[in-house]
């Protein structure tokens, strides 16, 4: 039986476009799950944090991420905190293969200095809170089973390295 594969990095970085090439290409079942929570709260991301706080945010990125990643042949994006939590990586590692793809911080920075919706970067410098949350999280993300080197690959070439990774180990 195939085993699930679950995408981790930085906000940013391409979990959900990826995820979403890799679903059509291995036909297999898509899980996004920011999404997800944003769908069961009928609430963006942004105001849950704002409305309810990240604490009660992480919550339910624990309770959907395990749901999901216990599933069958399913492909997770997960959001960017959730491999930190132990409970979420132990069951990622032992039912997925995962990937952490990775990505340089001034690419990032690049591509999110417009968003609105990333409620950890609200109303701080960037530069500083990127370098700070992935200063953070990388010793995490380094535990996934594969990591991606984003930076001078497109979104099709991501695409087939993790699937050539994937069926090949």
């Amino acid at each position: 039986m195939k085993k699930n594969l679950a995408l981790t990095g930085m906000m940013g970085v391409g979990k959900s476009t990826i995820g979403k090439l890799l679903s059509k290409k291995l036909l297999m079942r898509f899980a996004d799950i920011d999404l997800i929570i944003e769908n069961k709260l009928n609430m963006k991301i942004q105001k849950i944090f704002e409305k309810r706080g990240e604490a009660f945010f992480r919550e339910i990125e624990e309770e959907i991420s395990l749901q999901e990643i216990k599933k069958k042949n399913v492909i997770v994006s997960l959001g960017g905190g959730a491999f930190i939590n132990p409970k979420i990586k132990k069951v990622v590692l032992s039912n997925s293969k995962s990937f952490w793809l990775d990505l340089d911080l001034k690419l990032l920075e690049r591509r999110l200095i417009t968003s609105k919706k990333r409620p950890l970067l609200k109303d701080k410098n960037l530069k500083k809170i990127l370098e700070k949350i992935y200063n953070e999280r990388k010793s995490s993300y380094g535990t996934a089973n594969y990591r991606i080197d984003c930076n001078k690959l497109d979104k099709n070439l991501i695409t087939n390295e993790v699937i050539k990774i994937y069926e090949n180990n």
